[in-house]
Order: C-alpha cells, then sequence, then structure tokens
C-alpha cells in the first residue's frame, strides 16, 4: 500500500513540471497569434486604405478625363467655328481687295482725265495766243482753266445794252476757231458788274452765249451764261475749261461699273 503511494505521489510529480511547461508554451503561441493577428488587422486597415485612396484618386481622374473630353469637344467646336470664320474673313478680304483694285483703276482714269485736261490746257493756250495774237488777255487757272478778258466797251457800243459790236463779231470768229480745235471743252461766259446790276450782267454774257450758238454752231451743251459781282472790275470773261459735266458722268458710270 505504502509502495503504490509512493508511486502516485511520484507520478504526479513528475507530471507537474511537464503540464506546466505546455502551458507556458501555450501562452507564448498565443502571444505569438495574437501578434500576428493584429499584423494582419494592421495590414488588412492599411490595404483598406489604400484601397479608398486609390478609388478616390481613380474618381478624380475619371472626373479628369471627362472635364478634359469636355474642353477637348469644346475646343474642336471653336476651332471649327474659327476656321468657319476665317474662311469668311478671307472672302470679304478678297472681295475688299477687288473693290480696292477696282476703285484704284477708277481713280486712275480720273487722274488721267484731270492730267489731260491739264496738256489740253496747254494746247488751248496755244491756239488761244495763234487766234486772238500775242496781246490777248489770258490767264491759266488751275485745273486746266483758260481764262480770256475782254472789256464790256469791246463787246457792245458805250459798254450798253446787248448788241454786239462788229469788233466783238470778228473776235467771236477766232474765239470760235479756239472752241472747235478742242471739242472737248466747255465755255462759260461771265458777265461782271461792278454797280451790282447782275440782270443786265447775266443778258450781256447770254448775248455772247446766243452769237456762239447760233452764228458759229457751237452746241449749246458747251455754253453757260452767268450774271457776276465783278467788285471793281466789270466786262466779259471767257472760261475755256473741261467739260465737266461730262467728265463727272463718265465718272460717276466708272465709278458704277
Amino acid at each position: 500500500m505504502k509502495t503504490t503511494f509512493a508511486f502516485i505521489v511520484l507520478g504526479i510529480l513528475a507530471f507537474v513540471p511537464v503540464n506546466g511547461q505546455r502551458k507556458s508554451e501555450l501562452i507564448a503561441q498565443n502571444q505569438k497569434l495574437k501578434f500576428e493577428l493584429d499584423s494582419v488587422q494592421r495590414t488588412v486597415s492599411t490595404a483598406e486604405k489604400n484601397e479608398r485612396i486609390a478609388k478616390q484618386q481613380a474618381q478624380d481622374l475619371q472626373e479628369q478625363v471627362s472635364e478634359l473630353k469636355d474642353a477637348n469637344a469644346t475646343l474642336l467646336k471653336n476651332l471649327n467655328s474659327f476656321s468657319t470664320l476665317s474662311k469668311q474673313n478671307t472672302e470679304n478680304i478678297n472681295k475688299t481687295l477687288a473693290t480696292l483694285k477696282q476703285r484704284e483703276a477708277q481713280l486712275g482714269t480720273m487722274f488721267n482725265t484731270m492730267a489731260a485736261h491739264d496738256s489740253t490746257a496747254v494746247v488751248v493756250l496755244t491756239h488761244t495766243k495763234q487766234a486772238l495774237g500775242e496781246n490777248a488777255k489770258v490767264q491759266v487757272l488751275q485745273g486746266g482753266v483758260i481764262v480770256i478778258s475782254e472789256s464790256l466797251d469791246f463787246f457792245f457800243d458805250n459798254g450798253m445794252g446787248t448788241q454786239l459790236s462788229e469788233g466783238a463779231k470778228g473776235w467771236l470768229v477766232n474765239l470760235t476757231k479756239i472752241l472747235n480745235a478742242n471739242p472737248n471743252t466747255a465755255v462759260t461766259l461771265e458777265g461782271l458788274s461792278m454797280t451790282g446790276e447782275l440782270d443786265m450782267a447775266l443778258q450781256q454774257a447770254a448775248a455772247v452765249a446766243a452769237s456762239l450758238l447760233k452764228d458759229h454752231g457751237i452746241e449749246g451743251s458747251r455754253l453757260t451764261a452767268k450774271g457776276l459781282d465783278g467788285g471793281l472790275k466789270e466786262g466779259i470773261q471767257v472760261r475755256i475749261h473741261p467739260n465737266y459735266p461730262a467728265f463727272y458722268a463718265q465718272a460717276r458710270d466708272d465709278v458704277r461699273e
């Protein structure tokens, strides 16, 4: 009996250290597993956080892509509009250039005509000197205008009335030669009065014009008569100048083309 009890006591004593060792090992394993679990949880938490960040970044990138698509669409639309507008502007510029070129040609024609008038003035002056003599009272004004002046006493007896003197009739023959030699010119007869009698001045200028028309065959469209205040001068002035109505009519037709 004593022997059996001894064996039991020895068995218990032998088991106690073994059991204590296994418990400590379990505790250590438990701590290790807990540490590993915490590590895994931290890894999962970090992964979830990174996933949320990635999703947000992906959403931001998608929004940016959408904005870029919209911006590109707007840019393409603007480029198309600009291309259309540029084409229209080019067409307008070409039309404007064509119009300017046409106007330049028209102005060139007008300037050439004016230059021709200046050249004609030289010819008319030469014919005037030849027909009326070197002592004729002749002036050359700007624009190719030749002015021939004579007193009222030269055209009318005592400078009165509207009946032309014999000397004036012969003088008009020579004036007709000048006008016939320069058919593109016109004539303005100006009666000058220093007493304010403009009606009489006009009648006297008209008498000279009537003689050129009826007696010498000068076309009426080339003749104009005026009565003017001569200030301190009186007499008849014969202005031989470019045919302004015909010139302006031609210029008007050129502009309309």
